[in-house]
């Protein structure tokens, strides 16, 4: 579907508008009569930052028109830097900057698109969110910490694609040229039919942010998203979702039933919350192909961060620094993506985006694919967690919620440290986890 973008930016708002209010649509406040493609940051760390910059630097007329983060230091940083580098393309006074847990409903009315880019607890109600007042979105993965979380991305999946709204998940890879070269040779059955493969996140970790005199609990838990489940999912989730993707996107579905085995061997200290530092993961799909996962944070061991797969006609290994290499059963090399002039993926996801936005053109509903992959890794998380043989229907039908009750600076988490300052963690066997 193709239409001026004008068009198509009014027209999102009408349906989103009258949709919310069940009766005639509101105007957008920033809306034009020029091409500019306003956009709002949600969540202002790192990588929200980073999304920003890819999204100023596309060929499109991209204003930043509002910004949003718990923290107003991190808000603070953010906007220092994207202003020094882009100028007048960042257009965020005072007014426009929103700190606090709501302030995402406040930013996200005054855009064309949204970047979301929190941490993955908070995704599906922001998500919710931007579909409702009809905006485009870039999401950031992983989509969702649990499987009530991973309904309301699937559910909000199917309202964008009624109101044809673009949305992009961060799951490179999937623009990424060695990987869309070798899948699409791998689909078009060059080395048979895949019937198993294996798939490595093993590195020594990332940052830690020591606990600071005056923090309530909510504020170390979340200046510490990463160690608590109900702000990152766990590493499995977090990090090891891309190399989930890629077996999903290859075999072309998720597993059915999965099993495995994981544990706190080596960050066990107080610093660490509650997730474990290793998981393997055995995922069976519904064809009998079975998928070996690992993922790993030790220290002073060997990393290895990519993804093989064996077909009835041959084998193929992937990687992010642009691998992408087929062979025959006999050893033969079948393809072989050039390393040279790849395109960087992070860059592209946010290039193809606006274009189509530009375009006028409904072209992106990677949401569905970004919860299922998403849900990959969960449900991965759950079988470390239990012990138990998992069955996908049933894990996906879980109630259990990870997020707290009250989302405040003085309301408390779920899961909290005992008298030594060590927090709980799941007990394989013992730990209910659907």
């Amino acid at each position: 579907m193709k239409q001026d973008r004008r068009s198509f930016l009014k027209s999102s708002s009408v349906i989103a508008g009258a949709a919310a209010l069940g009766t005639a649509p509101m105007s957008n406040v920033f809306a034009s009569n020029d091409d500019t493609i306003k956009i709002a940051l949600i969540g202002c760390g790192s990588r929200g930052t980073g999304a920003a910059v890819q999204a100023l630097s596309t060929k499109q007329n991209i204003k930043l028109v509002a910004m949003a983060d718990a923290f107003q230091n991190r808000l603070d940083d953010s906007y220092k830097l994207l202003k020094q580098k882009f100028g007048d393309k960042v257009d965020v006074p005072e007014d426009r900057q929103f700190v606090g847990f709501d302030g995402y409903k406040k930013a996200i009315p005054l855009a064309d698109v949204v970047l979301l880019v929190t941490p993955p607890g908070f995704r599906p109600v922001h998500f919710e969110e931007a579909i409702k007042q009809g905006k485009h979105a870039f999401i950031e993965k992983p989509v969702a910490v649990d499987a009530p979380g991973i309904r309301k991305v699937l559910a909000t999946a199917e309202e964008a694609k009624k109101k044809k709204l673009n949305v992009v998940v961060g799951l490179q890879r999937r623009y990424q040229d060695n990987y869309r070269e070798t899948i699409k040779r791998i689909h078009g059955g060059d080395i048979g039919k895949i019937h198993s493969g294996q798939v490595y996140w093993n590195s020594g970790g990332v940052w830690v942010n020591p606990r600071e005199e005056g923090q309530t609990e909510m504020e170390y838990q979340m200046r510490n998203w990463y160690y608590f489940n109900w702000l990152c999912g766990d590493h499995i989730v977090e990090q090891h979702v891309h190399q989930l993707d890629v077996a999903n996107w290859v075999l072309g579905g998720h597993p059915v039933s999965v099993q495995g085995t994981g544990s706190r061997a080596w960050r066990t200290g107080e610093d660490y919350g509650e997730i474990y530092d290793n998981h393997a993961v055995e995922f069976t799909y519904g064809d009998g192909a079975v998928i070996y996962s690992q993922c790993r944070h030790f220290e002073g061991t060997s990393n290895r961060v990519d993804e093989t797969f064996q077909g009835t006609g041959g084998k193929v290994y992937l990687s992010a620094n642009n691998s992408g290499v087929l062979w025959d059963p006999s050893g033969k090399e079948l393809f072989s993506h050039p390393t040279k002039n790849n395109r960087n993926p992070y860059q592209t996801e946010h290039d193809e985006l606006f274009e189509a936005i530009a375009n006028g053109e409904f072209k992106f509903q990677d949401a569905e694919y970004g919860a299922t992959s998403t849900f990959t890794g969960i449900i991965g998380r759950l079988a470390t967690y239990s012990g138990k043989v998992l069955k996908w229907d049933e894990a996906l039908a879980s109630d259990i919620s990870l997020m707290p009750d009250e989302l405040s600076w003085d309301a408390l988490p779920k899961v909290l440290p005992d008298e030594n300052g060590l927090y709980p963690y799941a007990q394989p066997g013992k730990t209910k986890v659907i």
